[in-house]
């Protein structure tokens, strides 16, 4: 399984159970953006692997995150390492 969900009232809690290659990015991207268009969550949280994410992760989760914005609802990355969260919030903005 490479991407789970769950939802708690209103948020929307999306894991992403290994790192993803550029094979997989934009099937596991799509499928984000399925999730918050169909639970319509006020708020959304990426759980990444351990470690350091690969390009391609955070391309996904980016692409979650501009889709989000575009509805007002916010994304708050989690699990994921320091200079990564920098780097998200960096590029989230």
């Amino acid at each position: 399984m490479l991407i789970s969900h769950r939802v708690e009232g209103t948020t929307l809690h999306v894991t992403l159970h290994h790192h993803l290659d550029i094979t997989i990015r934009a099937a596991a991207a799509l499928t984000i953006e399925d999730l918050v268009h169909t639970h319509r969550p006020h708020h959304v949280t990426v759980q990444a692997p351990a470690g350091e994410p690969t390009p391609a992760t955070l391309s996904t989760v980016l692409r979650a995150h501009h889709t989000c914005k575009a509805l007002g609802i916010p994304l708050e990355l989690t699990g994921s390492t320091t200079a990564a969260q920098r780097l998200f919030a960096a590029n989230a903005g």
